[in-house]
């Protein structure tokens, strides 16, 4: 199955989008260290998947998309898969703590999981883990940067 990649500027900087045929895979803020694999499993040619995906992200970001609907395929543990499931369950312009996260799994004591799991998320925006904050409301952590997390909470919260 034929695996692509294609890069495009935004207002947080350049992503790259890949696909593998039938699905988005990834979501990779270029300014940030891409995987060793990474350039090598992936052609860089844009698809109609691609553009459909950049297509949405731009009416994201301008306010005129609150939720996506190309299918995606995030490749990870049934953990993983389950605490990312969740994360598309945060209303557009809301915040949950990872606590609240991990009560939704159905492990309370899952927060440091539910974390990790965060970290790991190959779809991020699609996924939305920056609507993921600490207990004391502090933004933690993000692929693209904490300014990144903010513009993104901003930008969500100013179009809800």
């Amino acid at each position: 199955m034929a695996k692509h990649l294609f890069f495009y500027e935004t207002p947080v900087g350049k992503i790259g989008i890949a696909e593998n045929g039938t699905a988005v895979t990834d979501v990779v803020f270029a300014e940030n260290p891409v995987p060793a694999p990474f350039p090598d499993r992936w052609e860089r040619k844009e698809t109609d998947l691609l553009r459909t995906a950049e297509a949405q992200l731009r009416e994201y970001f301008s306010g005129r998309r609150k939720a996506f609907d190309f299918p995606i395929a995030p490749d990870g543990t049934p953990f993983q898969e389950k605490v990312w499931k969740a994360l598309r369950e945060i209303p557009y312009g809301e915040t949950r703590t990872y606590k609240e996260i991990a009560i939704a799994v159905g492990n309370e004591k899952a927060c440091r999981a539910v974390g990790m799991a965060n970290n790991k998320n190959p779809i991020p925006i699609i996924i939305p883990c920056h609507r993921v904050i600490g207990a004391n409301g502090k933004l933690v952590g993000y692929a693209g940067g904490l300014d990144t997390k903010q513009l993104l909470l901003d930008l969500e919260r100013r179009y809800a």
